[in-house]
């Protein structure tokens, strides 16, 4: 079942074309990995996909019923510093129309167990928060949305690798408990190869490449995957 499809997508700023003519197809519980540079359009891309971005041309479709959700790559930014953890995971329950708040603060409560945090986060504000445990709250705040896709944004990026490691097996562990879809953005080829079934390499606003993650990995074909294998080592 195909959940997501953007098919010649191409996106300009100003005179700097960033995306040129790209296409992909999403299926109900992949979990793809997007690579490539930084600067090389995965970020457009994605905020492309969720309407983020305007003056496209192209066409990009969700299936009825689907409403993306991001995972941002400065969890620090998408957290109200203002607000409490407990507040900040009601809202998606309050805007999806649960009213009554001794439920909302039960999924609150079942949430952060599923991200691996124990209630009393709950009462703490974003500033008394790891880095690691900010991003398993900003994986909270769109998984209370019950979404079917998550896009995110190099998650794991400014982590170490052990809170790398966490947050993957997280990901890793809802997929399979929701088969949730996954579009993971990343420049860091190791990181997408512990996560992801199928990959997608972007150069220069182009897929250059794309297919099981393994095959990939073992046979790359394009010069410019082999380079990205070869600084991953």
């Amino acid at each position: 079942m195909i959940i997501l499809s953007a098919q010649n997508i191409a996106k300009a700023f100003g005179v700097n074309t960033v995306l040129r003519d790209v296409s992909l197809t999403v299926q109900q519980g992949d979990r793809i990995g997007l690579v490539g540079v930084n600067g090389c359009g995965k970020s457009t891309l994605s905020k492309t996909i969720l309407g983020l971005h305007d003056n496209y041309t192209g066409e990009v479709k969700v299936r009825d019923g689907v409403r993306p959700q991001m995972v941002f790559q400065d969890p620090a930014g998408s957290l109200n510093p203002a607000r409490t953890i407990g507040w900040i995971l009601e809202e998606p329950l309050r805007l999806r129309g649960i009213r009554d708040r001794a439920e909302r603060r039960q999924l609150v409560k079942e949430m952060l167990e599923n991200v691996g945090l124990d209630e009393s986060f709950a009462a703490r504000h974003p500033r008394e928060l790891s880095g690691g445990q900010k991003q398993r709250i900003s994986i909270g705040v769109a998984l209370l949305m019950d979404p079917r896709l998550v896009i995110a944004d190099e998650p794991v990026s400014a982590l170490d690798v052990t809170v790398q490691s966490q947050i993957l097996n997280l990901l890793l562990k809802l997929h399979a408990e929701k088969q949730m879809t996954i579009l993971f953005i990343s420049h860091d080829l190791n990181v997408v190869r512990g996560l992801c079934s199928r990959v997608m390499v972007i150069y220069r606003g182009v897929i250059v490449e794309e297919g099981l993650a393994e095959e990939i990995y073992e046979h790359p074909a394009h010069p410019y995957t082999k380079l990205l294998l070869e600084a991953a080592i």
